[in-house]
């Protein structure tokens, strides 16, 4: 029999960069009780993303966040939308460049992920902010 369940997880980052959220799914997965489905995730901002990447080297997060200050700085003066300071724009081209939805199949009660993967929120403003990240589970 199909069953789905909606939550949400509300996630404190500490400014720009990546939080390691793939436990806190997993955990939600397992609250759900699905043993086979789908496991969709929404952030509901327009400053951050959602990414799987890998887990196991740090030195690939630092990478992103080296080639995106490249390709989107803060304080570019071809930005107008600048209201909430330099990097407002930066972080929502970053969002558009990126996702703000996932989906990971589950199988056996567990996300379906690759050895060095992990699900990552990336914050794209230099402030710390609170995110709401909705988890949809369905399944059997």
């Amino acid at each position: 029999m199909l069953r789905q369940t909606l939550g949400r997880l509300s996630v404190r980052t500490g400014g720009r960069g990546f939080t390691d959220i793939t436990s806190r799914v997993q955990q939600k997965v397992t609250e759900a009780g699905i043993r086979t489905g789908l496991c969709t995730l929404h952030l509901r901002h327009t400053s951050a993303s959602l990414l799987i990447q890998e887990n196991a080297d740090p030195d690939v997060r630092r990478d992103f966040e080296r080639f995106f200050a490249r390709l989107v700085p803060d304080g570019d003066p071809l930005f107008i939308h600048t209201i909430e300071g330099d990097d407002d724009m930066p972080a929502h081209i970053r969002t558009a460049l990126t996702t703000v939805n996932l989906s990971v199949p589950v199988d056996d009660g567990r996300l379906v992920l690759g050895t060095w993967q992990g699900i990552y929120l990336w914050e794209h403003r230099t402030r710390s902010h609170e995110r709401t990240i909705v988890v949809h589970v369905v399944g059997e």
